[in-house]
């Protein structure tokens, strides 16, 4: 049986926008020292080191492991003590992994895992419910990591400098 095209359009986007904000997190790790990953800039606020593991967290719970059907292992008070454990590389790793598996686990999804409700974190949401919470999520923290990270270089990082972001829409479908 196909898919039907919305379930098509929603995995194709899901997985290029966390695909997408991990490249952007990944170019912003590799911008900053080891100190400045595990920096906490008051104590109110979480490293960038934090942020990644805490990324990793979320998108195994919704993803990897209620969609994916996998025992939920998280520890999410584990993600915002650590004040080091890992290198910047072991970050990188770790994050790209995740994001490798949750974006394996959403395109194997089809159309009854993505209707049916899935219990996390005590909220019950669907499929789809699950996948838009992780990628908005997603976005929010790299929002926050490439903000503190433009802070401590003073200068833009660059992710859209091959694109003309002043073109128009267009009134027709475009390919």
């Amino acid at each position: 049986m196909n898919e039907h095209p919305i379930v098509t359009e929603i995995k194709k986007h899901a997985t290029f926008r966390l695909k997408e904000n991990s490249a952007k997190i990944n170019s912003c790790l590799e911008w900053l020292s080891e100190e400045e990953i595990w920096h906490r800039p008051n104590d109110a606020s979480n490293s960038m080191g934090n942020l990644v593991l805490h990324l990793c967290g979320n998108v195994t719970q919704y993803i990897i492991s209620s969609l994916g059907q996998q025992e939920d292992l998280r520890d999410r008070d584990q993600e915002f003590s650590a004040s080091g454990g890992y290198s910047k590389e072991e970050l990188i790793e770790k994050l790209t992994n995740t994001i490798n598996d949750a974006c394996s686990t959403i395109d194997k999804l089809d159309q009854e895992g993505m209707e049916t409700k899935y219990s996390v974190q005590g909220f019950s949401y669907t499929g789809v419910g699950n996948i838009i919470h992780a990628v908005e999520h997603f976005s929010y923290h790299t929002g926050q990591i490439a903000f503190w990270t433009k802070i401590l270089r003073q200068r833009d990082l660059g992710f859209y400098a091959d694109m003309d972001l002043n073109q128009k829409n267009k009134t027709k479908d475009v390919e």
